[in-house]
């Protein structure tokens, strides 16, 4: 089904069809009619299956730019990810008289003041920033249309609960609310239904588990000989470029340090390094500056890298969702891509479980 179908006006189709997105996903086309009719939306979707256009473009539809209030908020767990809706957004902004402000900590406050007195029609927030714009009384919420909670699960899982509903709380009382999840627990039912009426359910059917195109492999090593491990693989590989992750900021602060030492390029993102060091490295890596970025699995949730032909698991995951999520960063678009996991032995229990859920003994690796 292509976007005019779905009831998207001429202009921002076109901006669409410049990206070279011309049919839309199956989440685009089971949520864009409800939500521009004004409807509450639960929708469950894998990173990946095109949910942020799903909630922008009936938003863009909905928003009178002539009405200089806050029409439509989206709130986000992590800085990166509003970076990129705000990117998106931007992008559809062309031609549009729509203001759209990205407020999230670390950004200058005083630019984000600026702009909020010149008024703005769409605000792209984490739920900290926001809620000290409402406590300086520089957001108003009290004619908002539409909020969005995206990645509900994540905000639940991060602790921001409480600050979810207090910034409901604030909102006008006849919003419409749209819930958007990559998993839909107790947890996230109960917070949407709670402040949901009649909502519509839209679950996208979990892609097959591992792409055929990702070789992947396991190193069986001991959690102190996993540093030397990892070296040696990353010298025998030498990827293009590659992500490493670790189960913690520490082990990350760490793994840094360790391969900065041995002469690696690398780069670390979690969510206690600055701002605007994070937009840097993001954007180094991005233009392949950066052979390898070093990454907890909150501060990568959401990105999407094109390119990246490696992902090492340098730390196993708790569950094996994080682990199909962590290798789908690469093989990509039909490419072929590779992934090695570290396993000590105490970790035997979840790689069990890993292979179960992707139906694959993984061949072990030897150095």
């Amino acid at each position: 089904m292509n976007f005019k179908e779905l009831g998207i006006n001429n202009e921002i189709c076109d901006i669409l069809k410049k990206s070279g997105i011309t049919e839309a996903t199956p989440i685009q086309e089971q949520s864009i009619p409800a939500i521009k009719a004004g409807r509450d939306v639960i929708a469950e979707a894998q990173t990946g299956t095109g949910k942020t256009l799903a909630f922008l473009l009936p938003i863009f539809e909905n928003i009178s730019p002539s009405v200089n209030e806050t029409q439509a908020l989206i709130i986000t767990p992590t800085r990166e990810l509003a970076i990129q809706i705000t990117e998106q957004a931007k992008k559809l902004q062309d031609g549009k008289n729509i203001n759209v402000l990205a407020a999230y900590g670390g950004k200058d406050i005083g630019a984000q003041l600026k702009k909020l007195k010149n008024g703005v029609h769409l605000i792209i927030a984490t739920p900290g920033r926001l809620l000290d714009h409402i406590k300086r009384n520089t957001v108003n919420l009290k004619k908002l249309k539409t909020l969005v909670l995206d990645e509900a699960d994540q905000m639940l899982l991060m602790g921001f609960k409480n600050e979810v509903e207090s910034i409901i709380k604030e909102s006008s009382k006849s919003h419409q609310t749209l819930c958007f999840s990559a998993t839909m627990d107790s947890a996230v039912k109960k917070l949407a239904y709670r402040y949901m009426s009649d909502p519509l359910v839209v679950t996208i059917e979990k892609v097959k588990v591992t792409l055929e195109n990702i070789h992947q492999e396991v190193v069986e090593t001991l959690d102190r000989e996993k540093r030397n491990a990892l070296c040696t693989v990353l010298e025998q590989d030498n990827p293009f470029m590659a992500i490493i992750f670790c189960r913690t900021k520490r082990r990350a602060d760490e793994l840094e340090l360790a391969l900065h030492q041995r002469g690696f390029d690398c780069e670390k993102i979690h969510s206690d390094v600055p701002q605007p060091k994070r937009e840097r490295i993001m954007k180094a890596f991005r233009n392949a500056d950066i052979q390898y970025l070093i990454a907890t699995d909150v501060a990568s949730r959401g990105l999407d890298i094109n390119g990246v032909t490696h992902i090492y698991n340098y730390d196993i995951p708790e569950k094996s969702e994080t682990y199909i999520h962590r290798i789908g960063r690469t093989g990509r678009a039909g490419e072929e891509g590779y992934t090695c996991l570290f396993v000590d032995p105490k970790d035997t229990r979840i790689l069990e479980e890993i292979e179960t859920k992707i139906k694959l003994k993984i061949p072990r690796r030897s150095l």
